[in-house]
């Protein structure tokens, strides 16, 4: 009897062990996490309202990023049993640093480029704008979306299949996921799941952890959508620091969707992505799949 009761809890636990098992559980928690955390944030002072530019919005978000976080770790420590590297304190602020001002850079050159080829134009300066609303916006995101993707998604499929088809695989998703944003095309979710995949994926893949990618994440969204007045993955162009227009083909502007969706930032943030790949290549970060793994 006691053998059985044993052995039948270690049956389960390899079951849920298993990286598929362990990404669908870790995507459907964080989801949970996002739905019922934002219902209570607006039921309780209306902190996620996307059309309230207060300073409550980013509390709202900051308060829902840390919800994240803590969900991470108890699934790395409860569910999948295993240490919380990814999301680490010790060096956190160096790496998040180097995240925001490597996002900040990436759609400021990115954006130049367009200038100079005539496709954007700045007009003149708004002054504070939209920046809580922002702000807010810019943290969710960042948080949010690379411990989802990064953090759970490439994480598991990295395990059971190897960095190569994970980083394929994770990055056609996450452009799968913005085909219903207003604006979005065919082309706009191949422009996210190549620029963003690459670049996002291997910021992770050559620190092995997540505040670099959630820095590039967070200040890309943000240097498009308050610096810049650019829709951030479609929708509205929010009102920013500057006012600005884009004018143009949709392949240099991106169209509706937003400057993402254009070729130049394809090819900009495609480069640096690359760039960081060879990185984790040179510095051994990468794992082979299963059937070449030495045994």
């Amino acid at each position: 009897m006691t053998e059985l009761a044993t052995a039948e809890p270690s049956r389960i636990r390899r079951i849920v062990a298993h990286p598929v098992n362990l990404l669908l559980i870790g995507f459907a928690l964080m989801v949970a996490v996002g739905a019922v955390g934002s219902i209570v944030l607006n039921k309780v002072f209306g902190a996620l309202d996307a059309s309230k530019n207060t300073p409550t919005r980013l509390l709202g978000a900051i308060i829902l990023a840390a919800l994240f976080i803590l969900a991470y770790k108890g699934y790395k420590r409860w569910i999948e049993r295993a240490p919380d590297r990814e999301l680490e304190l010790a060096g956190a602020g160096r790496e998040l640093a180097l995240g925001l001002l490597g996002g900040a850079a990436l759609f400021s050159v990115m954006t130049g480029i367009v200038a100079l080829l005539g496709g954007f134009e700045i007009m003149g300066l708004r002054g504070a704008g939209a920046i809580w609303s922002m702000l807010g916006l810019s943290v969710f995101s960042g948080v949010f979306e690379e411990i989802l993707i990064r953090g759970i998604v490439f994480r598991q499929l990295e395990a059971w299949l190897g960095s190569w088809i994970a980083l394929a695989l994770s990055s056609a998703l996450f452009g799968a996921l913005h085909i219903m944003n207003p604006g979005a095309t065919w082309f706009s979710s191949v422009a996210i799941a190549v620029e963003a995949g690459i670049l996002l994926g291997a910021a992770y893949m050559l620190t092995r952890r997540l505040w670099l990618a959630i820095g590039i994440h967070a200040a890309w969204n943000f240097t498009q959508g308050w610096v810049f007045s650019v829709p951030v993955s479609g929708g509205e162009a929010p009102l920013g620091l500057l006012i600005t227009r884009r004018l143009g083909p949709d392949w240099l502007t991106g169209g509706d969707f937003g400057l993402e969706a254009s070729v130049v930032a394809m090819i900009v943030a495609t480069l640096a992505g690359v760039i960081l790949l060879l990185l984790a290549i040179q510095r051994g970060q990468l794992v082979a799949a299963p059937w070449r793994r030495v045994r």
